[in-house]
């Protein structure tokens, strides 16, 4: 039941709204007829919707904190829900097949824009599965990773223009070319933290950016870099559409690899160090854990899947320039793995399709999206802090190897 404390609440919340956005929503001033209009209707939409949001959103604290209080009193033992749905070989059995058939048939039955549209959502899946590396398991904020993703694209195209290099040479060299600047990236920044360390990523990232806006002579600047060849197969000759369509598989192809590699090193013993250094860097470094080696792995390692995913967003796009490589690149790609669950595969699945497919799909309302991010972020953090789908923490239970009489 509601009580009567929350409702009245709620009423003070709208009032005070409908007050505050008074001038702005009700009072309009026509100067070509110099009158005053008075909209009351849409105060009276805003009081409603304020209480209605309040009371919603109070409803949800409450909920959230009755959730802590049976997570408190009930069992240690207890399984949470995602972890038996993912244990569960009769739920996830069926599910991976029926999402494995339409993966494949995705591209036949929806249209190339969709497809293209899906190819974008992959990479941005295969970056956050990468900064996911470096933020989510090693806890190294990192603003500047679109550096390495600029890197990854610029190698495809400066190789090809020089030397004719095609798509399936450069993508390694490109993965390289990414691990390289991540090291080089990482040494300098071995002691900073927290937002230290975001400020020089970040920087990072710009002087990259600016080192190829103004480098002509190099990247060609401003103007960019076109008619950067599709992958192909040798001795075939695709399409427009063909050749969208193969580079889907390659990219379902690439998140399968990239989802393997990680899981792999997530499980690893640098994936625990990973884990030791976000928790607690001294106690980590006190357990002797050499804290240089395990940083500069983190940045090495993310860096090489942006590198990668520089070369196919050139081969997709055909064109790069510097202007696609912006620190709010950077931002979505933090938000991807922020909004899925910080060190979690699937989460991080979950929020490229999100915030890439969802806006793409919802252009009606493209004049509040930023809006609409920012209440969606906002509403994350109160609710869901550890993500949509937060990763469960392995436990490790030692079995006795038999009673001793």
């Amino acid at each position: 039941m509601f009580k009567y404390e929350e409702i009245k609440r709620s009423f003070l919340v709208a009032l005070w709204f409908m007050f505050l956005t008074f001038p702005i929503l009700v009072i309009r001033v026509n100067t070509i007829h110099k009158v005053v209009e008075w909209r009351w209707a849409n105060m009276f939409y805003i009081g409603i919707g304020a209480f209605v949001m309040s009371f919603i959103w109070r409803y949800l604290l409450k909920r959230k904190e009755m959730g802590k209080k049976e997570k408190t009193t009930g069992s240690k033992d207890r399984v949470p829900l995602r972890q038996r749905i993912f244990e569960d070989p009769k739920i996830y059995g069926p599910a991976l097949i029926g999402v494995g058939i339409f993966v494949l048939a995705f591209p036949f039955i929806f249209s190339m824009y969709q497809t293209n549209i899906m190819i974008t959502a992959l990479i941005y899946v295969m970056l956050g599965l990468g900064i996911n590396i470096v933020v989510g398991l090693a806890g190294l904020l990192d603003l500047g990773y679109v550096a390495f993703y600029a890197v990854g694209a610029y190698t495809y195209a400066l190789l090809y223009v020089h030397f004719g290099v095609n798509f399936w040479v450069a993508l390694p060299i490109g993965a390289g070319m990414g691990t390289l600047f991540g090291i080089l990236l990482g040494y300098p920044v071995l002691r900073l933290r927290g937002d230290y360390l975001a400020i020089v990523t970040l920087g990072f990232g710009e002087i990259i950016r600016l080192i190829l806006e103004n480098w002509n002579a190099f990247s060609f600047g401003p103007s960019g870099i076109a008619n950067i060849p599709r992958p192909a197969i040798p001795g075939l000759h695709f399409n427009l559409q063909q050749a969208t369509i193969f580079i889907y598989f390659v990219m379902i192809g690439l998140v399968l690899f990239t989802i393997f590699v990680v899981n792999r090193l997530q499980n690893s013993r640098i994936g625990r160090a990973w884990i030791a250094l976000r928790e607690d860097e001294i106690a980590c470094q006190a357990m002797g854990i050499d804290r240089t080696k395990t940083k500069l792995t983190a940045f090495a390692l993310g860096a090489t899947w942006a590198g990668m995913a520089g070369v196919i967003f050139a081969a997709k796009t055909t064109f790069i320039n510097p202007a696609s490589f912006t620190i709010w690149e950077s931002i979505i790609i933090l938000c991807v793995v922020v909004l899925g669950g910080m060190g979690s595969i699937i989460g991080v699945l979950f929020g490229a399709m999100v915030l890439i497919l969802l806006p793409e799909y919802l252009r009606a309302f493209s004049e509040y999206r930023m809006l609409i991010f920012g209440a969606v972020l906002v509403t994350m953090m109160v609710f869901r802090p550890g993500g949509i789908i937060s990763v469960v923490r392995r436990t490790y239970k030692f079995k006795g190897i038999g009673k001793t009489s």
